[in-house]
């Protein structure tokens, strides 16, 4: 090694700002949650639990989030930025409105049991329904914020010829939307339930009636 690396390999890293230390912090404690749910169940998600399997001490999880309304806020938050990452990194907003929404929920199948995070996310739910829990307000607008989303995917098809022009755009988002919920809680409670067969079958269902043409050919 010349003197020339040496110093290099000691020149100290900039110390992270109170901010991206805090940023930091929560993202994994949002993981940590994520996971534990997956793994254990909603009701071994517990404050405690959560800053511990995040490696940081069991009160820091109260700290940042307050209440599980906070963390659940949190946890949303988390996984639309995710998903909007994702979105991103395909180049979605590029596509034609219909590849748009039949890629939404072609992705959808295709990470449903391959990420904790989408078991988790459904589990959190579920509980919240069940227990008819001030919660699911929470999981109602986040799915009100992809119900807009489709609708406008659906009006500029509409509008660029690609979708039929007599289809209820806010209906159309309902119905895609229900089709996802629906297969996701299915999965939930039967993790044999043949994903790709559904996928395959709802994506071309979808493209024969949203198109203004008919597709002539089943997905990959």
């Amino acid at each position: 090694m010349s003197a020339s690396d040496a110093d290099l390999s000691v020149v100290p890293r900039p110390r992270r700002t109170q901010a991206e230390r805090r940023d930091v912090s929560e993202r994994l404690l949002v993981e940590a949650t994520l996971d534990v749910v997956a793994a254990q169940g909603v009701s071994a998600a517990t404050f405690d639990a959560i800053g511990r399997a995040a490696g940081y001490s069991r009160g820091l999880a109260t700290q940042r989030f307050g209440s599980k309304q906070g963390l659940i806020d949190a946890v949303i938050a988390y996984l639309h930025a995710r998903r909007d990452d994702l979105m991103d990194a395909a180049h979605v907003a590029e596509m034609p409105p219909l590849e748009a929404v039949l890629y939404y929920a072609d992705s959808h199948f295709r990470l449903l049991d391959q990420d904790v995070s989408g078991r988790a996310y459904f589990m959190l739910m579920a509980g919240a329904v069940a227990d008819a829990s001030a919660l699911q307000a929470a999981f109602a607008a986040s799915h009100d914020r992809v119900r807009f989303w489709l609708a406008e995917r659906v009006r500029a098809g509409q509008a660029a010829g690609q979708i039929r022009g007599g289809l209820e755009p806010d209906g159309v988002a309902l119905m895609v939307g229900s089709l996802l919920l629906g297969v996701s809680f299915q999965w939930l409670a039967d993790p044999a339930t043949p994903l790709g067969l559904i996928r395959r079958t709802s994506l071309g269902l979808l493209r024969d009636s949203l198109s203004a043409e008919p597709a002539t050919e089943s997905p990959p």
